[in-house]
């Protein structure tokens, strides 16, 4: 017969035992927290012992009508569990044994079964009786702090950019004609030009700061007020600027920085064609050198060879036209030149044409146009320098010999825009992730009990597994993001292949990540997250073209790829696979070790969450593919197939090459800025945080680490669930890691937000 009445040393365990077994909580680790407990417990007799042991067998689990005599002995107590104690689950036991009389019984370590085991509302909702807490948030962390870690030494700066955009030029509105939208966003670029914003990365000779991972991070908090602001500024100051900065001479820099940071000189940065997107090397456009009338003619040679998508092409006076420079009939390859596109009066410039691309998908504040040269005469001091010149006589001089490096190396200091792409996507994310956040803690949706309020859709398991783990990512890619700037913008690299080839991989992964949440935030909303009010579905239009703007994702995968298998070495000749060899030898001639089988099956906690599985998890399959595909270049090679056909047999494998190493790079960049956090506590919040980035990750990819033995179906299981727990243990603190994004009040406009 089974007991129904419990002596109060036992009492006290039995909500927690209730929601063990119908949760299915138990695991190895957890039995041995819970035994803990019991083993310390003084007030347990050698038979109480005995009993609550038994109940953690779970080769022999309880019968089923135990736990029914559980469930009366918790409805009968006339007890609610009240959410908004620290501890509830422990709490509603203090007063379980409380009402006997018996509160000297009490076990305090109960709340370590509470913590370790990760108990969250959704364990219990709809087991007790619940008196549901208006404050949805613990307010353990701070998220003033974490806001604080991720600016760093920005964080005055920051805060007084964000005090800015409180100012009523940047109040946000819904905007449908693309020309008053344009006027706007125009008007919003020469204010932050006015108050200096404009030329930050610039020298302070022409009123900048000299401070790129500043402008950087300027630029990711504009997408909180408008994505088409973000790109018009980034496209002004980073594009335009950028290529006068980065690609001229002195010269260009005293007679046009200063003006463009003042937005008094509007331009574009004129570099893809409509026939060529992502090819800039295979560009039609020409820039043929004339000696007699030492100047340089622009031209537009066929149908499908115009300037296409440039932004500020309505509004800009000058662009930066990439162009294949021909001096003396030889084509130097693609060189920048300065070409006026309108007069004072504003009027087209002789030869020049412009046509609007119309509306878009989003970004209709950004006036993006079409541009054709039909043989646009400028003087050959237009041309930006700083790789490629050509001197007085009328000859072509570069320092660097090689035209490949020397394409490279120019492409290279323009890496600074990709980054800001995947920058500005993030903050897209970001911004999606606090509306969507902010109404689940609002609204309330289903109960099997009629008589008490509908439950918080936060606190669902599928809504916190279609959330959280995305926060976590954002966290990653933020701090993977402002490292990789920190480098880019390092003057003592002069090589910058390999930024190149890390800028390529993480804005593929990093814009794709961005999209992907911002649709899963608008479904999470519901039909309230289809309202342009509620400020998802302009981010979904927004975000949509950064996937392919500077550099389509697929392409720049393949980009990442090459650079891994190369060492860098971007031209993949016959030499080029003598790099890929060497670099490779020790893995050929060796083959990789074969996982052991108990490690493909290990699944305590202690494993899953040790950053050493993720780190060796992460290498693994990084130097596998890498492997893998070089032995099949290496088979093609063989067999005469000329190398771009090999390397097209192999595009997919390149893909998942690139996707691979991005990941490896971002959760090794987490980890050592982690390392750095001083305070304790926000420190292991971090760690916390990168462990379900980390788990999540290889959850996605676990078809491929399961075809290769590196995980047996148990530990792939045991990883799916440890990520959904680690999501409803975030459960708590849900608001305070959206609210660590620093997302300003006046920025959050979205009503369900509030």
């Amino acid at each position: 017969m089974i007991q129904t009445t419990y002596p109060p040393s036992i009492l006290q365990y039995i909500p927690f035992f209730f929601v063990i077994w119908s949760d299915d909580l138990l695991t190895v680790s957890e039995i041995a927290v819970v035994k803990k407990i019991i083993d310390d417990d003084q007030n347990l007799s050698k038979e109480d012992r005995k009993t609550l042991n038994s109940w953690l067998n779970t080769a022999q689990p309880p019968l089923d009508t135990e736990i029914k005599s559980w469930q009366r002995t918790i409805a009968h107590s006339g007890l609610k569990l009240v959410e908004s104690d620290n501890h509830p689950l422990t709490s509603f036991s203090q007063k379980l044994i409380s009402n006997n009389g018996s509160a000297h019984l009490f076990n305090e370590n109960l709340s370590a079964i509470e913590i370790n085991l990760g108990i969250q509302p959704n364990h219990y909702h709809h087991l007790f009786e619940v008196e549901v807490e208006l404050e949805k948030t613990s307010h353990f962390y701070d998220p003033k702090e974490i806001d604080k870690i991720f600016k760093g030494i920005f964080h005055r700066e920051i805060d007084e950019f964000r005090d800015t955009l409180a100012h009523p030029i940047f109040s946000w509105e819904i905007i449908k004609n693309k020309e008053n939208f344009r006027e706007k966003v125009l008007s919003q670029v020469k204010y932050l030009a006015n108050v200096g914003y404009g030329a930050l990365a610039y020298p302070e000779a022409y009123g900048g700061k000299g401070n790129m991972p500043l402008y950087a991070t300027i630029f990711e908090n504009l997408m909180f007020l408008d994505g088409s602001l973000t790109v018009k500024f980034g496209v002004q100051f980073g594009l335009f600027g950028g290529s006068i900065q980065k690609l001229g001479t002195k010269k260009h820099h005293e007679r046009y920085l200063s003006a463009i940071g003042e937005a008094k000189l509007l331009g574009c940065f004129a570099m893809t064609e409509t026939g060529h997107g992502s090819n800039v090397r295979g560009i039609k456009t020409t820039a043929t050198y004339n000696k007699e009338r030492d100047n340089i003619t622009i031209h537009t040679p066929g149908k499908n060879d115009n300037k296409e998508y440039i932004g500020n092409a309505l509004h800009g006076t000058m662009a930066s036209v990439f162009a294949q420079l021909i001096v003396e009939g030889k084509n130097h390859g693609v060189h920048a030149i300065l070409v006026p596109l309108r007069d004072s009066d504003n009027r087209l410039m002789p030869g020049v044409r412009i046509e609007d691309n119309g509306y878009k998908l989003g970004l209709n504040g950004v006036d993006n146009g079409k541009i054709w040269f039909d043989q646009v005469t400028v003087p050959r001091e237009n041309l930006l320098n700083k790789y490629g010149d050509i001197k007085p006589d009328g000859t072509y001089y570069s320092k660097i010999k090689n035209p490949n490096k020397r394409f490279f190396t120019m492409l290279g200091t323009l890496v600074g825009g990709r980054i800001c792409v995947a920058k500005g996507a993030l903050s897209g994310a970001k911004m999606a992730l606090s509306i969507a956040v902010k109404y689940a803690l609002q609204r309330r949706q289903f109960n099997d009990n009629v008589k008490v309020q509908e439950d918080l859709i936060m606190d669902y398991p599928s809504h916190q597994l279609r959330l959280t783990p995305a926060i976590a990512k954002a966290y990653v890619y933020q701090i993977t993001l402002d490292s990789l700037m920190k480098t880019y913008s390092d003057d003592s690299i002069t090589d910058k292949r390999q930024i190149e080839t890390q800028a390529a991989g993480l804005k593929a992964i990093i814009t794709w990540f961005a999209n992907e949440t911002i649709q899963e935030c608008r479904e999470a909303c519901g039909g309230k997250g289809y309202l342009l009010e509620n400020r998802i579905a302009d981010l979904k239009g927004d975000v949509d073209i950064f996937t392919t703007f500077e550099g389509d994702n697929t392409v720049l995968l393949q980009l990442a790829a090459k650079g891994i298998m190369s060492d860098f070495n971007s031209e993949f000749n016959s030499a080029g696979f003598t790099a890929v060899f060497k670099l490779l030898g020790t893995q050929i001639s060796d083959k990789l070790v074969t996982i052991n089988p108990i490690y493909a099956n290990k699944v305590d906690k202690e494993h899953l969450y040790n950053p050493k599985f993720h780190k060796h998890a992460f290498d693994h399959r990084t130097r596998r593919l890498t492997y893998s595909a070089a032995l099949r270049l290496r088979d093609y090679i063989k067999k005469g197939v000329p190398t771009y056909q090999a390397f097209l047999k192999v595009q997919t494998h390149l893909i998942a090459l690139g996707k691979a190493y991005s990941c490896e790079l971002a959760y090794n960049t987490y980890l050592q800025f982690v390392e750095k956090i001083e305070d304790k506590k926000n420190q292991e919040l971090f760690q916390k945080i990168g462990c379900l980035f980390a788990l999540s990750e290889i959850r996605e990819d676990a078809s491929w680490y399961l075809e290769q033995g590196y995980l047996g179906s148990t530990k792939s299981k045991a990883i799916r669930q440890r990520v959904e727990r680690l999501s409803t243990e975030f459960r708590p603190h849900i608001e305070v890691l959206v609210d660590g994004f620093g997302i300003p009040d006046h920025c959050l406009t979205a009503p369900i937000s509030r």
